[in-house]
């Protein structure tokens, strides 16, 4: 199968805590940062993830903020550091390409908000990931 989401990160599921209609699942990305997303009950089973599953965590470039720093008192708990390697700006949106450990992520934002943290190649950021947005395939 291709997809159009191009935020692809491997990695392994370490903890699973299943709730009545949702769960959370604790990712360790190959890049050793931990990302979390809340899928189904019925996407676990059907995904038949257990701990040490292999998956891909799949994120849509519109689903990810950029901050120049980690984010505290925020509910959203994951925030991938990186590093801007393209900052490619349009009129209304902009396309920020962000090198995290293990792998590369591609923000859209918008041009105003680039502008205005000042977002450079070369800046240092951190993917901030709500984890209701985050998705997740077997391998």
């Amino acid at each position: 199968m291709t997809l159009s989401i191009r935020n692809q990160l491997p990695g392994t599921v370490t903890a699973i805590t299943p709730g009545e209609a949702m769960a959370t699942v604790k990712v360790r990305l190959d890049g050793g940062q931990e990302i979390t997303a809340a899928i189904t009950r019925e996407a676990v089973n059907d995904l038949g993830l257990t701990e040490g599953s292999a998956v891909r965590t799949l994120v849509k470039s519109t689903e990810i903020a950029l901050s120049t720093a980690p984010v505290e008192g925020l509910s959203i708990r994951n925030q991938l550091p990186g590093a801007v390697t393209a900052v490619t700006s349009g009129q209304a949106m902009t396309t920020v390409k962000v090198s995290v450990e293990g792998g590369e992520l591609t923000a859209a934002i918008t041009t105003d908000a680039a502008t205005d943290i000042g977002l450079t190649t070369g800046s240092t950021v951190v993917a901030v990931i709500k984890s209701t947005e985050v998705s997740l395939a077997t391998v």
